[in-house]
């Protein structure tokens, strides 16, 4: 039998279309067109296949221009309820995104399971379990014939597209509701965490709460390990609730205290956040390179002769360059220029430029332990890493410190990666990366995103088992060779015109989700497509609230050990003021 039923209310008939504009859908009479909201996910019943689509237009029609130039009186309620659904109507245009596709004589039987996308069979393999017919989930290569009835999508439609939290095949996570129903999407952290992925929106847009939910989801089903560089202090530890002043949010390290490490850059400011247990951080002159100095060498007001002469400096006296400029006298600046052939006045600027490191209180002339190393030896043992800013959440400093850590631990993944290819001893492959970065546009932009490590990770994509997570408001500033890179993106408001082109870059069919992205609401709606869900969907997010931390959050003491009980303790101690 077909698993649409009698009770089951068709909202219009499809009446014209085509594969690569859509389907335009005339609504039956009794159906307001005031209900059709874009973003909304519909099913149209073919003769053969169910048709998974987007609502992605609405639009008023009339069956004659002589109501238009003639319509009835807003008194005249009765001849508008003559017209209505004869003389006026409602269409709407849908974009078919996933096709079901059942065995003709619909009688009972086993699923054909004719795709290798995990995400696919993962779904069929759910659907079987509670409905009949031989079915396929393929992608859309046809359209429904004329007159197709559509109908609302079922919570069975959902869950044969996108799946269950709790399934033992597959690390899904719930990252929120469709618009008007009460039922989970899911996306694939497998799938997610192997490419590198974005989270943009406009500011005020809840960029960094859908952040934590992700984040935590990944932490929950252990899809990978986690470097956070976290700028203004959101992810770690306890932070402002968006839009309540003197009401704040749970951090990562309070919700996981067994799994979740911080480091800061300023000890003070992080022990008046409440936060007692975080380990202080230091980096050292000699641990700078060049290439760390290109990146911010706008925030330094560098010119491109300077970092020519850095280059000459680092040839002759290696990793100590920084330390023998900023100690030079003018003499000895000009002696060797004369020598090595440099240029006097590039070097005095750029030695005036970099006396401003002097200032940043994580700097110092030689670090005795080598914090870099610590953090990586976190990460092998599958703990997840957040470093805080604090007070140091300038740019020139977010940016250094993210670049020179972020090389480092990428350095030494394809070290590790190079060995596991060699041996193919499971022992020896590293533990999936994601790297967490904001202002992204500032290490991904087209001038400078050749000569960054983060560039280079993202074209990567999962060679050496280091993806990012990029959360930005601009995603217009991402170079578009690093934006066609991106796996899954996950985008609540944009109003920007370049920004929502930008989101679309490499993206099949992105011109008929343009209308969806313009017109979700600015808080707690995003629009998710890429690789880690098997279509396009707009949610509205999961609360990231108290019943979100007991879902989500370490509660099963039993299964701690005990160094993880203790950390929990101290957590739990720091939350009263203890």
């Amino acid at each position: 039998m077909s698993d649409r039923t009698m009770m089951d209310k068709p909202l219009g008939s499809v009446v014209q279309g085509s594969l690569s504009q859509g389907l335009e859908v005339k609504l039956h009479p009794d159906v307001s067109v005031e209900d059709m909201r874009v973003g909304k996910f519909l099913v149209v019943r073919g003769v053969r296949s169910d048709f998974f689509c987007m609502l992605t237009d609405v639009s008023l029609g009339t069956s004659s221009q002589r109501i238009v130039a003639d319509p009835p009186s807003a008194d005249d309620t009765f001849l508008q309820a003559v017209l209505a659904g004869s003389g006026t109507y409602g269409t709407i245009n849908l974009t078919p995104m996933l096709m079901l596709t059942r065995d003709a004589s619909e009688s009972g039987g086993t699923y054909v399971v004719a795709d290798t996308n995990p995400k696919k069979v993962s779904a069929i393999a759910s659907f079987q379990a509670q409905t009949s017919g031989d079915m396929e989930l393929l992608p859309v290569k046809t359209v429904p014939s004329h007159f197709s009835q559509v109908y609302d999508a079922t919570e069975r439609d959902f869950r044969a597209v996108f799946g269950w939290e709790d399934d033992p095949h597959r690390r899904n996570f719930a990252i929120g509701q469709p618009l008007d129903m009460e039922v989970p999407v899911c996306i694939d952290l497998d799938r997610f965490v192997e490419r590198s992925n974005g989270v943009f929106g406009k500011s005020g847009t809840g960029k960094s709460f859908l952040t934590r939910l992700l984040l935590s989801g990944i932490i929950r089903r252990q899809a990978a390990v986690n470097l956070i560089f976290d700028m203004h202090s959101e992810y770690g530890w306890e932070a402002v609730r968006e839009g309540k002043q003197f009401s704040t949010v749970k951090g990562l390290r309070q919700l996981f205290p067994g799994q979740v490490e911080m480091y800061t850059l300023d000890p003070q400011s992080t022990k008046r956040r409440g936060v007692r247990d975080a380990q202080e951080l230091y980096l050292s002159y000699d641990q700078i390179e060049v290439q760390d100095i290109f990146l911010v060498r706008n925030e330094l007001g560098l010119s491109e002769a300077a970092l020519d002469n850095a280059n000459i400096l680092n040839a002759e006296f290696g990793n100590s360059w920084i330390v023998q400029l900023l100690n030079m006298t003018n003499e000895e600046i000009q002696m060797f220029c004369e020598e090595r052939k440099g240029h006097k006045g590039s070097i005095m600027s750029l030695q005036r430029k970099l006396m401003r490191l002097e200032n940043l209180k994580y700097l110092r002339t030689a670090c005795p332990h080598n914090y870099v190393n610590q953090i990586l030896q976190s990460l092998d043992a599958g703990k997840h890493v957040v470093i805080e800013f604090g007070s140091q959440s300038d740019m020139l400093s977010y940016m250094l410190v993210t670049n020179m850590i972020t090389r480092r631990i990428h350095a030494a993944y394809v070290r590790k990666a190079e060995t596991f290819l060699q041996t193919k001893n499971t022992s020896d492959r590293p533990q999936q990366l994601v790297i967490t970065i904001e202002e992204a546009h500032r290490f991904l932009d087209p001038a400078i995103v050749q000569s960054t490590i983060f560039g280079t990770i993202a074209r990567e994509m999962r060679k050496y088992f280091v993806t990012l997570l990029v959360v930005d408001q601009r995603p217009s500033g991402i170079d578009n060779e690093v934006m066609s890179q991106i796996g899954t993106r996950i985008t609540a408001l944009l109003n920007d015109e370049k920004d929502i082109d930008a989101i679309f870059t490499g993206v099949s069919g992105g011109a008929s989700l343009r209308s969806v992205l313009a017109k979700l609401d600015s808080k707690q709606q995003a629009l998710i497509l890429g690789h880690a869900v098997p279509m396009p969907v707009v949610v509205r997010t999961r609360p990231y609230d108290e019943t979100f931390y007991r879902e989500i959050g370490d509660t099963c003491w039993e299964e701690m050990s005990d160094e993880d009980v203790f950390a929990a303790a101290e957590a739990a101690k720091a939350d009263i003021g203890f």
